[in-house]
C-alpha cells in the first residue's frame, strides 16, 4: 500500500489523463462535479506545487505542466457546479500558478478551496472508535510495509522501481498539508495506473485507523500531552491539513500535531447518540439541497438507527410523547427527502425535528437523568429484550419435557448459552474490529425475527393438533421416541440460539448506549435495575414452569398453542418494523397513529398485514382442525 498523490518527485502522466477523462465524463453525463475529487486534487495542488515553482522560477516544468492541468479541470468542475465562490476560487488558484507565485500563497489558495469545497461534499462518515494502536502498527506491517516500510519512510523492500515511489510519512513538511481524509480516500479507492490498489477487504474502521496512523508517523515524539483540543474537533482533523487548521498560529498549530500523534482523545468525547442523529440529518439536508437524493435518504435512515433508536428507551421514561413524536418526524424525513419538488415542506419539517432533538437531548443530558430515571430505563430494557427470548426458550423446554423427552434439554441449552456467548463475541468485535451500522443491526434483528416467527407459528399450529390428550398419546408412542432424533433436535437448538442472539444483541447495544448517557457513579443505579429486571424473569419462568407442570397435558398444549402463536405475531410486527426502519420494506402509515411495543404493534399497513396473516392463517387451520375432529368423532 501506497500514497502518492503528495509525492511530486515524478510526473504523473497516467494518473493526470485518467483523471481528466473521469472529470470530463463526469461532467458531461451528469452535470454533477464530484467534490470529493475536487478536494483531492486542490489538496494535491498545494502539497506539490513545491517541487515545481522555487522563487518564481520554474524547476520542474513537468510538474509544472501538472499543475496547470489540474487546475483546468477544477475551473470545469467548478463551473458544472454553478456555484460563484468555487468558481471564483477555482480561477484565482489558476491565475497565480500562471503568475508562478510563492507556494505559500497557492497553499493558501488551495486551502480556501477546499473549505469551500468541504462544504458541498455530505458529511464522511466516521468511525465511533479505532483500533487499538498495537492492532494498527501490526495491520500497517501486515499490509502496508512492503511498500512504505515498516517505519513508514517509503523505502520498503517492494518499493524498488516503483513509479511514483511510495510516500515517505514521515516527512513533515508534506504532513502540514496533507488531511486524513485524503489519505482514507487513497486507501479505500486506491490509486489508478499506480500499485496503490483499493482496500475495499478492510473495513472503514480498519481504513480510518490506518489513515489515522499514517497521518500520525511525521508527528511521532511530539513533545507534550494534549492539554485542551481548544474547539479542534474530529470532523476538522480529518477534513483539514494540520496547516489549515492552524491558520497561522503556533500554539494551535502544536495541539493539532499532538492530536495528530494521539489523536484518540478526539474520539473519547464524540457525539452522543442525539449528537449522531442531529449531524446526520444536517448531514442528509446538505447531500439534498447537491440533488443526491439517495444519499440524503441513507442519511436520514442512518441519523435514526445510528442515533436516535439508541435513546428511544431512556426517553421512554422521562416524555412519551416527545419519544413518540421525533420516531413519527424522523419516519416522514424519509419521504420527504426522496421528493425532490416541496423543499419547503421538507425544511419546516428538519427544523421542526431538530427542534425537538433538542428538547430531548436536554432532557437526557448526564445532568437530566436521575438515579430513577436511569433505574427505570435499565429495568425496563432487560423485562423488554429478555421476555421474548424467556417465553421461547421455556415453551421449547417445556414441550421436550412434557414429551417424555427431558433427555433432549441440553440441546436448547446449547441454544441459548451459545447464543448469550455469541452476543458478547459480536459486541466485543463490534467495538474491537468492525463497525456494525443501524441498518446492518436492523436487517439482522428483522431477519431473525421472521425467521423465528414463521418456525413458532409452525410449531404452535402442530401442538394445537396435539390438544387432545388421546391424540397426544397415540402420537408420543407412534413418532416422538422415532422422530426427535438429533437432527431435529439441533433444529430446536438453532431456534433457541435465534430468540436468544436477536435479543442479547440488542440489549447490549441499548445498555451500552444507557452507560454513554451517565455519569460514572451512577454505573451502579443501571446494574441494579439490570438485576431486578434478572430477579422478574426469574420468577416469571418459575411460575411458568411450576404451574405448566400441573396442567393436564391438552390443556398445557392449548396453552402453549396461544403462547407461541402469539410470540410469532409478536415477531413478524416487529420484524416487519426493523426492516421499516432499515429502509428495506416500505412505510404505509395508517390514518390514525398508535403504538403498542410490547406485541409488535404499529400503526402501519406493512406490519398489521403480516400480523393479521398470522391471525387468519391458524384462525383457518383452527376451524379446519375443529371440523376434521368432528366428523372423526
Amino acid at each position: 500500500m501506497f500514497f502518492p498523490w503528495f509525492n511530486g518527485s515524478k510526473v504523473h502522466t497516467a494518473m493526470l489523463l485518467l483523471i481528466s477523462i473521469l472529470s470530463v465524463n463526469c461532467i458531461a453525463n451528469t452535470q454533477i462535479p464530484d467534490y470529493r475529487q475536487m478536494a483531492q486534487l486542490a489538496e494535491y495542488i498545494g502539497v506539490d506545487y513545491p517541487e515545481a515553482i522555487d522563487s518564481g522560477e520554474i524547476i520542474n516544468n513537468a510538474e509544472y505542466q501538472e499543475m496547470l492541468e489540474f487546475s483546468g479541470i477544477l475551473i470545469t468542475q467548478a463551473k458544472a457546479s454553478e456555484i460563484d465562490a468555487l468558481v471564483s476560487n477555482t480561477q484565482a488558484l489558476e491565475t497565480a500558478i500562471k503568475e508562478k507565485q510563492a507556494p505559500s500563497v497557492i497553499q493558501q489558495l488551495c486551502n480556501q478551496l477546499r473549505t469551500g469545497l468541504l462544504e458541498q461534499m455530505p458529511q464522511a462518515a466516521i468511525p465511533q472508535q479505532l483500533l487499538p494502536v498495537s492492532e494498527t502498527q501490526s495491520l500497517f506491517q501486515q499490509q502496508c510495509s512492503a511498500c512504505h516500510g515498516t517505519q513508514g519512510k517509503g523505502d520498503g523492500h517492494a518499493s524498488v522501481g516503483l513509479e511514483p515511489p511510495p510516500t515517505n510519512f514521515t516527512d513533515r513538511a508534506r504532513a502540514l498539508n496533507r488531511s486524513i481524509l485524503g489519505l482514507y480516500d487513497a486507501i479505500s479507492n486506491g490509486i489508478d495506473e499506480t500499485a496503490m490498489v483499493a482496500y475495499e477487504q478492510l473495513s472503514e474502521q480498519q481504513r480510518w485507523s490506518l489513515a489515522f496512523y499514517a497521518g500520525s508517523l511525521a508527528f511521532e515524539g511530539q513533545s507534550g500531552a494534549v492539554a485542551s483540543t481548544s474547539g479542534l474537533t474530529l470532523d476538522g482533523l480529518i477534513n483539514h491539513s494540520p496547516s489549515q487548521l492552524a491558520s497561522g498560529d503556533s500554539d494551535t498549530l502544536e495541539k493539532v500535531a499532538q492530536l495528530r500523534a494521539s489523536p484518540q482523545v478526539l474520539f473519547s468525547s464524540l457525539p452522543s447518540p442525539l449528537g449522531i442523529a442531529r449531524n446526520q440529518l444536517l448531514a442528509a439536508r446538505t447531500a439534498y439541497e447537491n440533488n443526491q437524493v439517495e444519499e440524503a435518504n441513507r442519511l436520514a435512515v442512518s441519523a435514526y438507527l445510528d442515533g436516535f433508536e439508541l435513546v428511544e428507551n431512556s426517553l421512554d421514561t422521562r416524555d412519551p410523547d416527545l419519544r413518540k413524536q421525533i420516531e413519527v418526524n424522523m419516519m416522514a424525513l424519509r419521504k420527504q427527502f426522496r421528493n425532490t419538488t416541496d423543499r419547503v415542506q421538507l425544511e419546516t419539517s428538519l427544523n421542526t425535528t431538530l427542534a425537538q432533538l433538542d428538547s430531548a437531548e436536554q432532557l437526557l443530558s448526564a445532568d437530566a437523568l436521575s438515579d430513577a430515571t436511569l433505574f427505570s430505563a435499565s429495568l425496563i430494557i432487560l423485562l423488554r429484550e429478555g421476555l421474548e427470548a424467556l417465553l421461547v426458550t421455556l415453551a421449547l423446554a417445556m414441550v421436550l419435557i412434557r414429551s417424555d423427552r427431558g433427555d433432549a434439554l441440553k440441546y436448547v441449552h446449547v441454544g441459548w448459552v451459545s447464543a448469550l456467548v455469541a452476543g458478547g463475541i459480536t459486541w466485543w468485535a463490534a467495538r474491537s474490529f468492525i463497525s456494525i451500522s443501524g441498518a446492518s443491526r436492523e436487517v439482522m434483528e428483522g431477519a431473525a425475527a421472521l425467521a423465528a416467527a414463521v418456525v413458532l407459528f409452525y410449531v404452535g399450529v402442530w401442538m394445537h393438533s396435539k390438544t387432545h390428550a388421546a391424540q397426544w398419546q397415540a402420537y408420543i408412542q407412534k413418532h416422538v421416541t422415532e422422530r426427535l432424533k438429533t437432527g431435529t433436535l439441533w433444529g430446536i437448538t438453532g431456534l433457541a440460539f435465534v430468540a436468544v442472539y436477536r435479543e442479547v444483541f440488542e440489549t447490549v447495544l441499548f445498555y451500552e448506549a444507557l452507560l454513554t448517557q451517565s455519569l460514572p457513579a451512577q454505573t451502579p443505579t443501571i446494574i441494579s435495575g439490570f438485576v431486578v429486571g434478572t430477579l422478574c424473569l426469574s420468577v416469571i419462568a418459575w411460575a411458568m414452569v411450576r404451574y405448566s407442570f400441573k396442567l393436564p397435558i391438552g390443556r398445557f398444549f392449548s396453552v402453549t398453542t396461544y403462547l407461541l402463536v402469539g410470540l410469532s405475531f409478536v415477531l413478524i410486527g416487529k420484524g416487519v418494523i426493523a426492516l421499516q426502519e432499515a429502509a428495506i420494506i416500505g412505510i404505509s402509515p395508517l390514518p390514525i397513529s398508535f403504538e403498542i411495543d410490547w406485541i409488535g404493534l404499529k400503526s402501519t399497513w406493512q406490519s398489521l398485514f403480516g400480523q393479521f396473516t398470522v391471525v387468519v392463517l391458524f384462525a383457518v387451520f383452527a376451524i379446519h382442525s375443529r371440523f376434521s375432529s368432528v366428523q372423526r368423532t
